[in-house]
Protein backbone atom coordinates (compact mmCIF):
# COMPACT_ATOMS: atom_id res chain seq x y z
CA UNK A 1 0.00 0.00 0.00
CA UNK A 2 1.64 3.79 -0.73
CA UNK A 3 1.10 5.95 1.93
CA UNK A 4 2.63 9.27 2.26
CA UNK A 5 3.79 8.79 5.93
CA UNK A 6 7.59 9.83 4.93
CA UNK A 7 6.61 12.87 3.75
CA UNK A 8 4.51 13.88 6.23
CA UNK A 9 7.01 12.83 9.17
CA UNK A 10 9.47 14.15 7.62
CA UNK A 11 7.55 17.69 7.16
CA UNK A 12 6.84 17.77 10.98
CA UNK A 13 10.36 17.16 11.82
CA UNK A 14 10.10 13.78 13.14
CA UNK A 15 12.63 10.96 13.16
CA UNK A 16 11.31 7.36 12.11
CA UNK A 17 12.36 6.27 16.11
CA UNK A 18 10.15 9.29 17.78
CA UNK A 19 7.45 8.12 15.44
CA UNK A 20 7.85 4.59 16.76
CA UNK A 21 8.34 5.24 20.45
CA UNK A 22 4.51 6.95 20.29
CA UNK A 23 3.18 4.47 18.32
CA UNK A 24 4.92 1.69 20.29
CA UNK A 25 6.08 -0.16 17.44
CA UNK A 26 9.70 -0.61 16.13
CA UNK A 27 11.77 1.63 14.22
CA UNK A 28 12.11 -1.30 11.52
CA UNK A 29 7.84 -1.00 11.25
CA UNK A 30 8.10 2.82 10.51
CA UNK A 31 10.20 1.96 7.73
CA UNK A 32 8.89 -1.07 6.38
CA UNK A 33 5.26 1.47 6.01
CA UNK A 34 7.22 4.28 4.66
CA UNK A 35 8.69 1.90 1.78
CA UNK A 36 5.62 0.07 1.47
CA UNK A 37 6.82 -3.34 2.61
CA UNK A 38 3.82 -3.62 5.34
CA UNK A 39 0.83 -2.95 5.47
CA UNK A 40 -0.74 -1.00 8.95
CA UNK A 41 -3.34 -3.02 10.88
CA UNK A 42 -6.23 -0.91 11.19
CA UNK A 43 -5.51 0.42 14.47
CA UNK A 44 -1.96 1.25 13.47
CA UNK A 45 -3.64 3.41 10.61
CA UNK A 46 -6.15 5.37 13.38
CA UNK A 47 -3.02 5.53 15.85
CA UNK A 48 -0.98 7.32 12.75
CA UNK A 49 -4.21 9.28 11.70
CA UNK A 50 -4.62 10.98 14.89
CA UNK A 51 -1.16 11.63 16.06
CA UNK A 52 -0.49 13.41 12.61
CA UNK A 53 -4.36 15.29 12.94
CA UNK A 54 -5.39 13.75 9.47
CA UNK A 55 -7.43 11.57 8.01
CA UNK A 56 -6.60 7.81 7.21
CA UNK A 57 -7.15 8.83 3.03
CA UNK A 58 -5.09 11.62 3.71
CA UNK A 59 -1.93 9.22 4.92
CA UNK A 60 -2.45 6.20 3.05
CA UNK A 61 -3.50 5.44 -0.06
CA UNK A 62 -6.02 2.60 -1.38
CA UNK A 63 -6.14 1.23 -4.91
CA UNK A 64 -8.24 -1.95 -5.51
CA UNK A 65 -6.62 -2.04 -8.90
CA UNK A 66 -3.20 -3.20 -6.51
CA UNK A 67 -5.24 -5.28 -4.36
CA UNK A 68 -7.03 -7.14 -7.42
CA UNK A 69 -3.23 -7.62 -8.89
CA UNK A 70 -2.08 -9.44 -5.72
CA UNK A 71 -5.07 -11.97 -5.59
Amino acid sequence: MKNHLEEIRRERGITQEELANVLEVSRQTIGSLENGRYNPSILLAFKIARFFRMTIEDIFIYSEEEEYENN
